[in-house]
């Protein structure tokens, strides 16, 4: 069964977003580079937004692809979903999406792709995993991920911390309620304007 990685990019605070969902500056460093994180041209969408695609340093570029190309399944909120439309149908990684909403599937949107729609986080998950097999389960970090790493379901944190700082908005672990530990980094990249950081969930001791 494979891994489930809460990820996103976030501000040394702890942000992954404005109150506005704006990402502001937190993103820039996609294109402050000279290496194509995907190789060639054949997408059928410009998930840069920029119609010139990802292109980072190149400590950058290997940690990324890398990432991206092991992942099976991606795991979002209903909100995440609504702001960029699924990124009509066309995941920037993986084969297959599941959306954590109480609401169902647009009616008619894009039949043809891998999208499903549960209203339970750890029904997220058994999903997602089916789906997966062996490869990642990448879930996006906010309140869906910190319900989904509060429920005991995360095996590892991933965080691309850029040195910008918000001061409020949108968390990268959302309304989580007590306290969780990781293990020490297992993956500490330096990027040009980013930190890539990956750390184990610490499994808590069963009680007696």
């Amino acid at each position: 069964m494979g891994t489930v990685i809460m990820h996103n990019v976030v501000s040394v605070d702890g942000f992954i977003a404005d109150e506005h969902d704006d990402v502001g500056p937190l993103h820039e460093w996609y294109f402050s580079g000279d290496t194509p994180i995907t190789e060639g041209g054949d997408q059928q969408y410009d998930h840069s937004g920029a119609g010139s695609g990802f292109k980072v340093s190149r400590a950058s570029a290997e940690y990324v692809r890398s990432m991206w190309e092991s992942i099976g399944t991606i795991v979002m909120g209903r909100n995440l979903f609504d702001l960029v439309n699924g990124w009509e149908g066309h995941p920037p990684a993986g084969d297959h999406v599941v959306v954590v909403s109480h609401r169902p599937k647009p009616e008619g949107w894009h039949p043809e792709a891998s999208y499903h729609f549960v209203d339970d986080v750890t029904a997220a998950i058994d999903k997602a995993r089916e789906l997966a097999g062996q490869r990642v389960v990448a879930v996006n970090a906010g309140e869906v991920g910190g319900q989904i790493l509060a429920a005991g379901l995360v095996d590892e944190v991933a965080m691309d911390v850029v040195p910008v700082v918000f001061g409020a908005g949108k968390r990268y672990f959302g309304g989580i309620d007590g306290q969780l530990l990781l293990e020490d980094p297992h993956v500490v990249i330096q990027g040009d304007r980013v930190l890539h950081l990956k750390f184990k969930v610490r499994r808590q001791a069963p009680r007696q």
